[in-house]
Formats: C-alpha cells, sequence, structure tokens
C-alpha cells in the first residue's frame, strides 16, 4: 500500500478519499484553488498546496503544477477523484513518466472509452446492444441532418468527449436540427474542447441503469450490481438507487456480463461505470443498450457502497498498488436497498439555475455520518456551515445516503433525512428532492428519465408552507430572543405583560415579494394569540436554541427556525418556507427596478446574444446565453420590447444580477 498520495480534486470527493486514506494509514496531500484556500478538502489532508487562481484552467487542470505538488511533497500516487482531471488520458501518461502511479485504469482504456463515437464501435465488436444511431468521424453539419432523418426524430445529439449532461440535445423536428447541432457543439467545445458529436434515436422512456465494473492487474474483472440513475433533470442525475427496481435477476446477470465484457475489452483496471440505457421490452423485463463507459469512480458510488458494504476508494487503491481485488465475484454481499440525493445549490423553480452564496445554515440529520462507507445515513460533503458555494464549479453541496432493507423502508428514511436538512443562505434543491421522493411516480418504481417532466405539476406547483405556520415560527423565535435578553429584575420582562389591558407585537415581512404584516398579541388573560390576515388563532410555543414545539389553534407543530439578519427560515414536517423580516422606515424608499432590464440570474460568462440592437423581439424570445457551472442557460425577454444597448460582449464575466441588455419599449 501506498504510503502517501495526492488528491488532485476538490470539494466532496477529496474528502471522500482523505477519508479512506487516512483509516488506512496513508498520509494525502490536497491542492487548492485561490477559491479554495480554506475549503473543507484542505482541512482534511496532511498537507495542501496551492495551484493557481480560482478557475480550473488555472488550478484543478493545471497538471504541471499538480506533478510539481506530488513530487515536491513525495506523493507516490495520484487520486484524480472525478472530473478535472480523472478522465484525461494525457495526465494518466504524464503520472506515470513522472514516476506516479495513476490511481485509475491505463491510459489506452481512458483514450478507448474517451471518445463516445469509437467506444460504441469497439462495443460492436464486443456484442454489446447499441442503440441505433450515427457515430462517424464526419461531423459535416449536412450529413449529420441527413443520418438524422433516417434515423428518425427524435434524435439525441450527443457530444463524443462529453458527460454529465453537457452537449447534449434532443431533437423532435427535423427543422430544429441545425441550431440543436450549434448550441450542442458551442457547449462541447466550452466544456471538453471537442465539439464531435454522435446523432442517436431517442429512446422513448429510458431509463439509464449503470453497472459498477472493478479490475485489477492480474486480469480479473468483476460487477458491483448495478445503480438506477433515470431521475434527471438537464441531463443530470437527481436520485440514484440500488437495486434498480423491476429488474429480473436474469436481465441483472445479463447486464452484469456485458459490463464485464466492455472492461475486458479495452484492457481495464480499476474502477469503472458501465451505463446501459434501456426501455420495456415485450416480455416485460427491460431491453438494455449501451451507451458509454465512465472510466473512473462515479458521484453515485457509495450507493454501491451502501448495498455492499464495501469501501470502493480502498478497493482503489489495492488495486493501483497492484494488489488482486479482495472478493471474485460470488463473494460480493448485496443486501437491502440504497438511495443517494444530490443536493445542489440551484433553484428548481427557475429552471434549476445554478445559485452561489453563503451556507449561513447547513444542518444535517442527527446520527448522520460523514465520508462514512459503513455508516447510514450518510452525508458527502466538501462544504459546511459559513462556507460559500462561489461560481467556478459545480453547483453540488452535498450527497445524502440512505439505506433500508427494502425500498420501502429507504424512501421514507430518505425522506425524514430531507425534511430534517436545513440550509439556509442560498437556493437549494432540498425540498424538491422531497417532492421528487413523494410523487405516485417515484414512490411506485414508475421510472424514466422525464419522470421530472411527467409530474410537473406535483414538483413545481406544489403549495408551500402554510403562511400561519410561517408566521408562528417567527413568533416562536421572536419570543425566545427576547426572553434571552431578560433580566433578573421584574422591569427587564420582555413578555408582553401589562398592568392594564394586553399587548400587540407587529411583524413586517415581505413573503413571495409580497408585503404582509403580522400580530402575536398578549391579552389580559395572559393568553397569547397570533394574526394573519384576518385569522387570529390561540398560540403558544415552548423551546430554544431555534427548535420549538408550537401550539397552533388546533395544531401542534414542530418547527425549526433560523435568522440570518433579514431572512428568516422556518421548517416543518410539512416543508419549509423562507421570507425576510423587515423594518418598514429603513425600507420605504425601497422600489422596483427599471422597466426594460435584462440581467443576469446567477454568476457567469456571456456565450452568446441572440439578438442585435435595434431588433423588436417579443416576451420569451431568447435573447442571451450564459455559462455557469459548467452548463449553458438561455436568457429570455421579460417582455415585448427593442433592444437598445448590449452591456457587455461575448466572453465577459457578469455578475449576478448584472444588466446585460437594455430594452424599450415596442
Amino acid at each position: 500500500m501506498f504510503q502517501k498520495i495526492l488528491i488532485a480534486n476538490r470539494g466532496e470527493i477529496a474528502c471522500r478519499v482523505a477519508a479512506t486514506a487516512r483509516r488506512l494509514g496513508v498520509r494525502t496531500v490536497a491542492v487548492y484553488s485561490d477559491a479554495d484556500a480554506h475549503a473543507r478538502h484542505v482541512a482534511a489532508c496532511d498537507e495542501a498546496v496551492h495551484l493557481g487562481g480560482p478557475l480550473p484552467r488555472e488550478s484543478y487542470l493545471h497538471w504541471e503544477r499538480i506533478l510539481d505538488a506530488a513530487r515536491a511533497t513525495g506523493a507516490q500516487a495520484v487520486h484524480p477523484g472525478y472530473g478535472f482531471l480523472s478522465e484525461n488520458e494525457d495526465f494518466a501518461r504524464a503520472c506515470a513518466a513522472a514516476g506516479l502511479v495513476f490511481v485509475g485504469p491505463p491510459p489506452a482504456a481512458i483514450a478507448a472509452m474517451g471518445s463516445k463515437a469509437a467506444a460504441k464501435a469497439l462495443m460492436a465488436q464486443a456484442g454489446v446492444p447499441l442503440v441505433p444511431g450515427y457515430h462517424g468521424a464526419d461531423n459535416d453539419p449536412a450529413l449529420l441532418q441527413r443520418e438524422a432523418e433516417r434515423i428518425g426524430f427524435p434524435v439525441l445529439i450527443k457530444a463524443s468527449a462529453g458527460g454529465g449532461g453537457k452537449g447534449m440535445r434532443r431533437v423532435e423536428r427535423a427543422e430544429d436540427f441545425a441550431a440543436a447541432l450549434a448550441g450542442c457543439q458551442r457547449e462541447a467545445r466550452a466544456s471538453f474542447g471537442d465539439d464531435h458529436v454522435l446523432v442517436e434515436r431517442y429512446v422513448t422512456r429510458p431509463r439509464h441503469i449503470e453497472i459498477q465494473v472493478f479490475a485489477d492487474t492480474q486480469g480479473r474483472v468483476v460487477h458491483l450490481f448495478e445503480r438506477d440513475c433515470s431521475v434527471q433533470r438537464r441531463h443530470q442525475k437527481v436520485l440514484e438507487e440500488s437495486p434498480a427496481p423491476g429488474l429480473s435477476e436474469a436481465r441483472r446477470a445479463e447486464m452484469g456480463a456485458a459490463a464485464v465484457a466492455a472492461a475486458k475489452a479495452v484492457g481495464y483496471v480499476g474502477a469503472g461505470t458501465v451505463e446501459f440505457i434501456a426501455e420495456p421490452a415485450s416480455d416485460g423485463d427491460l431491453r438494455f443498450y449501451f451507451m458509454e463507459m465512465n472510466t473512473r469512480l462515479q458521484v453515485e458510488h457509495p450507493v454501491t457502497e451502501a448495498i455492499t458494504g464495501l469501501d470502493l476508494v480502498e478497493w482503489q487503491l489495492r488495486v493501483a498498488a497492484g494488489e488482486p481485488l479482495p472478493l471474485a465475484q460470488e463473494q460480493i454481499p448485496r443486501r437491502g436497498h440504497a438511495i443517494e440525493a444530490r443536493l445542489c445549490a440551484e433553484n428548481p423553480a427557475a429552471g434549476f439555475l445554478p445559485a452561489t452564496g453563503t451556507l449561513h445554515v447547513a444542518r444535517w440529520p442527527s446520527h448522520v455520518a460523514f465520508e462514512r462507507h459503513d455508516t447510514l445515513p450518510r452525508i458527502d460533503s466538501g462544504v459546511g456551515e459559513g462556507d460559500a458555494i462561489s461560481p467556478y464549479y459545480d453547483s453540488m453541496i452535498a450527497k445524502l445516503i440512505v439505506r433500508g432493507d427494502d425500498r420501502g423502508q429507504a424512501l421514507a428514511r430518505l425522506d425524514a433525512a430531507l425534511r430534517d436538512t436545513h440550509i439556509v443562505g442560498l437556493h437549494t434543491n432540498v425540498a424538491f428532492l422531497r417532492r421528487i421522493a413523494g410523487t405516485r411516480a417515484f414512490a411506485t418504481a414508475d421510472l424514466d428519465t422525464a419522470l421530472i417532466e411527467r409530474e410537473h405539476d406535483a414538483l413545481f406547483d406544489a403549495p408551500p408552507l402554510p403562511e400561519p405556520v410561517a408566521a408562528a415560527g417567527l413568533a416562536a423565535l421572536t419570543r425566545a430572543e427576547e426572553a434571552a435578553l431578560e433580566g433578573p429584575d421584574p422591569w427587564s420582562r420582555r413578555d408582553g405583560w401589562r398592568l392594564v389591558g394586553g399587548a400587540r407585537r407587529r411583524f413586517d415581512v415581505i413573503l413571495d415579494a409580497e408585503p404582509r404584516r403580522w400580530w402575536l398579541e398578549r391579552r389580559a388573560d395572559g393568553g397569547w394569540w397570533l394574526q394573519v390576515g384576518d385569522q387570529t388563532w390561540p398560540f403558544a410555543a415552548t423551546g430554544a436554541a431555534g427548535r420549538f414545539d408550537v401550539v397552533l389553534g388546533a395544531q401542534r407543530l414542530r418547527l425549526a427556525v433560523y435568522r440570518c439578519g433579514e431572512r428568516v427560515a422556518v421548517f416543518a414536517d410539512a416543508g419549509s418556507r423562507q421570507f425576510d423580516e423587515v423594518d418598514p422606515i429603513a425600507h420605504a424608499g425601497d422600489h422596483a427596478g427599471e422597466a426594460g432590464r435584462l440581467t443576469a440570474p446567477m454568476p457567469g460568462k456571456v456565450v452568446a446574444f441572440l439578438a442585435a440592437v435595434g431588433e423588436r423581439v417579443r416576451r420569451g424570445q431568447p435573447l442571451a446565453v450564459m455559462e455557469a457551472m459548467k452548463m449553458e442557460h438561455t436568457i429570455a425577454a421579460p417582455r415585448d420590447g427593442t433592444v437598445e444597448a448590449l452591456l457587455y460582449g461575448v466572453g465577459d464575466q457578469v455578475a449576478e444580477g448584472g444588466e446585460l441588455l437594455r430594452m424599450t419599449d415596442a
């Protein structure tokens, strides 16, 4: 086993690798950018080396500096995590040339699977089923258009060097193909430096099922069962689980054998994932096709760890050190059902736009373990309370992993864990994930990659936490804050007592962008009453440190309430709600922004303007394309009008709220 390794990554995967290394007695070296100087992964390692600026090309993609750091610190191996350099064959070769072990597959295997088109040709030779499509080298747009028409719409355009949903477009009609191809290639160039694409038949009601494989240097290859990753948004995974619901044991064995054959075909070593797209077959089972192979550890590897009890990072390190696989195929255990939820900084209601900001509150379920493969529920995260999500990297805050004896129990535990996850300071998808898990489709395992679209009404039109419950949370928190300021004498009491009559406490808030006024009244008999609108309820609250048992009329509620400046967040069993408590005098001069301004909904880079100065545009017409957190986002006109001025150039960085262009009335 190695004595010291360098982890060429950041965030939760760097913390995860460091945890296993520590358990094995292996020392670790972290690398970090300017943006990550105080990051959790830096503290998790024994040593740390600064790489450069916050942009990935200045730091985590600058492999010469990474190799220098490994040599300077005496590291024997480099673990690339996932993303960044993990599937870069040149980096793998550079590690070998520098006398370092690359904890991953041989460069030839990375190269073979790095191109989706080349990989599919290789899989066809190995007898692995493929989706009908065009996988050739000629990417002339006219040829691609003809091939798409031959295949039949809808088709899927995919970046050959892509992954993570980037450089991918579904096209329904022939007349939309050219524009979709241009956007796909532009995103592929920006993300992978390669705009080569392939075109395939779009499988209706597709399931995304992948097989975890492992191979050692002695030629042994095993699979560690499957993961169902069908629940996706923007072609990126949201929830992953194992075993895949509705998959027969016969088909499971068949898919496992195909995955092993794929790994053997490229002389694979280490951890990899063979991804299949599946659809219902006439026999009631699933028909599957090879999609791609990820030549690295996957984000969702904890799902496999949860059902097998194995530490996949330990397996990676042992295989990289030349040891044989710890277990043969028939020795690999499988127990229960596991689900992973990806907690991201994003706004589902705004098309999943990524969010940035500080985690003023980050509270996890009780008894949770961090980066432990053998303890559940589990949180893998590279950030904690007080840390910031920056615009330079992906939007993931954490991964939450649960396991149950069966799928029903795992779902119940997932719901409870999401309910007890409280994050304040920026938009997140936590409540959205809980709604997905609670839909009829997910609960009954009616899965496909369009589940979110199919369940749109339940997911996006769900009623928020009722306003009276939000008001009760603020009232409980205020009472507790005032009680904490009381002194020992009766004159410092803040409980609203009056010698004659009662007392009223006014709350002015901004809820869902609308002003509200709530009242908390102590009456002469000593009882408290909460008024919201024209309704009034008896009110009582006990508790401290933001956790309260509240009586609101006939309801008994358990609430968690946090105040961050003016922002107040209330969490209850039924959901959560956030709002601002404002000083009406301090905000008396506030007014809405100027009409005609189109602003950046998140920090990012301008990729393209889709309208020229002087052009008349209609509400909803795409006007600009921005890139943030590795994804492109199209920004539409808020109303009819004429473009008066473009205020940035293509390639410029824009802060959140920055004015992109100015419009005048139509």
